[in-house]
């Protein structure tokens, strides 16, 4: 099952991306594009990209 953030918008306001798991992995895709296909990604490299999200976040 795909889902994303409560913090993206909504309607054409919406610029998020989504995520799922997966049996290979961590599946990220594009919510506005989910036909063009997805990444996957290991769960160790997922929290590694969310740490360093909220991390450059927080220096903007």
């Amino acid at each position: 099952m795909w889902r994303k953030s409560s913090h993206s918008g909504t309607g054409d306001q919406s610029v998020c991306v989504e995520v799922a798991d997966l049996p290979t992995g961590i599946g990220i895709r594009d919510s506005k594009n989910p036909h063009i296909g997805h990444l996957t990604i290991t769960p160790d490299a997922f929290v590694t990209l969310l740490t360093r999200a909220k991390r450059d976040e927080l220096n903007l």
